[in-house]
Order: C-alpha cells, then sequence, then structure tokens
C-alpha cells in the first residue's frame, strides 16, 4: 500500500487492496474482500465491504471492486456482492456524496454522480456519467443509462434510457440532457439528433418496439444511437417513457 494515508482510527480488515495515492479518513470500515484503486480519497465513516441485505446470503466468498480516482464522502456504505465470487463494482472517476448507498452487485461506471441520500438497490446499475439527484431510490435490477440525468426524490423502477432527463412520479422522460451532452463534448449535430430519437421513444404515441424500427429506418447510424437501441434492447424492467 505504497504512499496510501490511512487515519488512525480507520479498520482494514486482513485481505483488503488499495491503491497507491488513496486517502482513507477517519473512522472508516473496510472489510475483506475490498479491492480499491489509485488515487481515492474515502471520507468520514464510509463503510465499504460489509455484508450485503439479502436474506439468502450465507456467508460466501465475494467483494467490493473499486477503481481509480473516486470520491467517496461521509457516511457512503458500499455493500459486497451476494453470491460466491461475485463483486459488487464501481469504476473510475465517480463522485459518491454524503449518505450514498451502494447496494449489493450493483454497478457503477465511470464519471458518475451520486447526490446526497441516492440508493442503488441489489443489482442496479448506473452507467457512465450518469447523475442521480439527491434521495433518488434506484429498484434492484434498473439501469440508469449514460449521461443520463434524474431528478431528486423520485423512484426509478424502469430503466432511464442514455441521455435523457427523468423525473415525475411515475418517472417519465421530459427530454434530454442537453446540458450534460454538451459539457462533454457532443456536438449540436448529434445533440439534434438525440433528440430526435428520444422525441419519437416518448412522444409519438408508439409502443416501443415501433419506436426503435422508426429510429432505425430514419436516424444516423452513429455511435450514440446504437447505443440507445442496444440499452432498450436489453432492458429486462422495461424502459421510462
Amino acid at each position: 500500500m505504497k504512499n496510501v494515508k490511512i487515519a488512525e482510527s480507520a479498520v482494514i480488515e486482513d485481505d483488503v487492496e488499495i491503491g497507491e495515492g488513496t486517502v482513507i479518513k477517519e473512522g472508516v470500515i473496510i472489510r475483506s474482500g475490498t479491492r480499491i484503486g489509485k488515487n481515492n480519497i474515502i471520507f468520514p465513516y464510509a463503510v465499504i465491504g460489509e455484508e450485503p441485505q439479502d436474506l439468502r446470503f450465507r456467508g460466501e466468498r465475494s467483494g467490493v471492486i473499486i477503481g481509480d480516482g473516486n470520491i467517496i464522502r461521509e457516511f457512503v456504505t458500499i455493500h459486497r456482492a451476494a453470491g460466491e465470487g461475485e463483486n459488487t463494482i464501481i469504476g473510475n472517476g465517480n463522485y459518491l456524496m454524503a449518505y450514498v448507498h451502494v447496494g449489493h452487485n450493483a454497478r457503477i461506471g465511470n464519471g458518475a454522480i451520486l447526490v446526497n441520500g441516492a440508493t442503488l438497490g441489489g443489482y442496479a446499475e448506473v452507467h457512465d456519467h450518469a447523475y442521480i439527484s439527491a434521495n433518488v431510490a434506484v429498484h434492484q435490477f434498473t439501469r440508469v443509462g449514460e449521461y443520463a440525468i434524474v431528478g431528486g426524490g423520485f423512484r426509478v423502477t424502469k430503466d432511464v434510457i442514455p441521455y435523457a432527463l427523468a423525473a415525475g412520479e411515475p418517472l417519465r422522460i421530459y427530454g434530454v440532457n442537453f446540458l450534460g451532452l454538451r459539457r462533454c463534448g457532443f456536438s449540436q449535430e448529434k445533440r439534434e439528433i438525440i433528440k430526435e430519437a428520444i422525441r419519437i421513444l416518448t412522444r409519438m404515441g408508439l409502443n416501443t418496439s415501433q419506436a426503435v424500427e422508426r429510429i432505425r429506418r430514419e436516424l444516423p447510424d452513429i455511435e450514440e444511437i446504437r447505443k440507445l437501441l442496444r440499452f432498450i434492447e436489453t432492458s429486462k424492467r422495461g424502459i421510462a417513457k
């Protein structure tokens, strides 16, 4: 654990790996089976690798894998996976604000932001550069697509498509995350194509299969559209519209 700073009051169990340049502050607890990469900052009283909140869990060996350059704020809880050899996985460059909960077997990509009190159920997924606002509850097995933003305090019970702005009760798609896409360097042309795809999907009264076929037929075959369609076609819980 080269150049790792660990506060005296932190608890680090056996079978934990911590990468170079990581800072672990007061009162942090890191359980056995956790793997943490380089240059992370873990703030006071975060708990990483605790047993999953799953009644089927029988003490099997599992873990948490965290990449590089993450910020994990106060009182965040990240539970290890259920299932022998399984892992809860967090990528690189994410910001988890205070009191965020990441449930067992959940996956977070790269560059995502989870605001205070956001909760991910078991097996939930947050894809690259998604933004989960405060006190959002993401149901187990549900996905939030890349560059999507979910407004504060709402429940996510169906998949949120990439690039979208989602809010309301029940959750629905209100448009495109234009600000986020522009900040991340998406050209105006690509933003307009994404806007039209989401309009076809959510505003034209088509069922999902009809909308997918129309998007394929009418819009340019760019990477963002391919990702959007692949996300829709692999949904198991259905998509918010």
